[in-house]
């Protein structure tokens, strides 16, 4: 018996001494610092379960830290605890609002509100709660919200500003719509055809340009001058509007969606001959009779005009018989918009329609081409010889400088038939390179 107890009693001590050496081994790993190098721990400690213990500890440690926060803030409404939690948290609830609404100011109001609903549900989270995943998840759902809101909130403002907008157009077009006829009656041609292409139609400048036969700075100018004479004339009547006033409630209100029908209708009494009432025919007559006696009055005026012009124009050659030859046209080049004015007029008085020509931008010649199209060259050279002996007198008024590439001619003559008709034109001229040339008239 004392044989075999000697052996146990040895055996016995070994394995309490192992146990010993290794319960040692763990309490160093979990107390060690996570830098300390592998061959200074205690011997045969394995690197993972070194690793595992420390790591573990660190995560428990901080999910507790972060709930034992909000349990405090839930039980006693710590104001240290839950400034903790702010003070953890805040930059990354904030930059989650911020990717989502691209607004600082209203990221600021959705961090406030997410640790707002924290403390709210402080009491009702769970022990596994990660509050960082949590917050990120709240931030995300408040942003949402905040657009929705944002979205709905613009959408009432705008629609409040287009009722006070369409308040004031309609105020507007209520004084404008008895007038309006009388109004653009008052017109001149082209002035009445720029505002029913910009208004009436909706066309934009560069369309105006290519129907009225100008630049769009032209169309801009026509449809300006245009809007500012019906503003004048509403203003003689007591209506203190502005021009950009009655071109709003012109736009808006000045064409209204024909009855449904009635355009099949139009057609079938026009193009197939279908039956029409008396009353209809009557209102053909007597518009027809109307429009002949209005394009007579016009043909009058004009060829009074065109008397008094012959009478002034036989007179000045009778007295220019006994003097010498008027040399006041000559060539000036093109270095300014006055002396090209005054080349075009001195090759048109020659009979020169190239030399004309020449004064002009490539869009003005293209004009011209297309207007003298099917003309003989005799025809040509006389009605240039006759527009530049109507301008022989003119005279330079006034010049607007639009741009350094651009300029506004005033001219004003004696009104003829084959020069200005109403004694006055705007030329428009831009510069080419280093030369002035004739882009239309306004």
């Amino acid at each position: 018996m004392l044989l075999l107890a000697e052996p146990l009693r040895s055996l016995a001590f070994r394995l309490l001494h192992r146990a010993m050496r290794g319960l040692l081994c763990n309490l160093r790993s979990v107390g060690s610092d996570r830098t300390t190098p592998i061959h200074e721990q205690a011997p045969r400690c394995s690197k993972k379960v070194v690793t595992f213990f420390h790591l573990r500890g660190c995560i428990d440690g901080m999910m507790r830290d972060d709930m034992e926060l909000v349990r405090q803030y839930a039980r006693g409404k710590s104001e240290e605890a839950f400034a903790t939690l702010v003070s953890r948290h805040v930059n990354l609830v904030y930059s989650v609002a911020l990717r989502q609404v691209r607004d600082a100011h209203l990221a600021e109001e959705i961090t406030q509100t997410v640790f707002i609903i924290l403390a709210r549900k402080a009491g009702s989270l769970g022990p596994g709660t990660v509050v960082s995943g949590w917050l990120y998840r709240t931030a995300r759902y408040v942003a949402a919200k905040a657009l929705t809101l944002r979205q709905r909130r613009q959408g009432r403002e705008q629609a409040y500003m287009l009722s006070q907008l369409n308040e004031i157009e309609t105020d507007a077009w209520r004084e404008i719509e008895p007038l309006l006829e009388t109004a653009m009656g008052q017109l001149g041609e082209r002035d009445h055809n720029a505002l029913v292409l910009r208004f009436f139609e909706d066309r934009n400048f560069k369309d105006i340009s290519s129907v009225l036969g100008t630049t769009e700075a032209g169309a801009k100018m026509r449809v300006s001058r245009a809007l500012e004479k019906l503003r004048a004339f509403f203003t003689k009547r007591g209506l203190t509007l502005s021009a950009t006033a009655i071109a709003t409630a012109i736009s808006a209100h000045s064409v209204q969606a024909a009855p449904v029908g009635l355009a099949a209708s139009v057609t079938a009494a026009t193009v197939k001959g279908a039956a029409v009432t008396t009353s209809t025919l009557t209102l053909i007559e007597t518009t027809l009779k109307l429009m002949a006696w209005t394009k007579l009055k016009t043909a009058v005026v004009v060829s009074a005009v065109a008397l008094l012009a012959a009478g002034t124009a036989t007179v000045t050659i009778r007295q220019a018989k006994a003097k010498a030859p008027d040399s006041s046209l000559s060539f000036a080049g093109y270095a300014t918009p006055e002396a090209s004015i005054q080349s075009m007029l001195w090759a048109g008085s020659r009979g020169d329609f190239k030399g004309f020509l020449a004064g002009c931008t490539p869009e003005q010649i293209t004009r011209f081409e297309s207007k003298m199209a099917g003309k003989s060259h005799d025809e040509i050279s006389s009605e240039a010889k006759a527009w530049a002996n109507a301008l022989k007198d003119y005279k330079i008024t006034q010049k607007d400088v639009i741009s350094e590439n651009e300029v506004h001619l005033h001219v004003h003559a004696a009104p003829s038939a084959e020069g200005l008709r109403s004694g006055s034109v705007i030329i428009v001229m831009q510069k080419i390179g280093n030369e002035w040339k004739q882009e239309g008239d306004l």
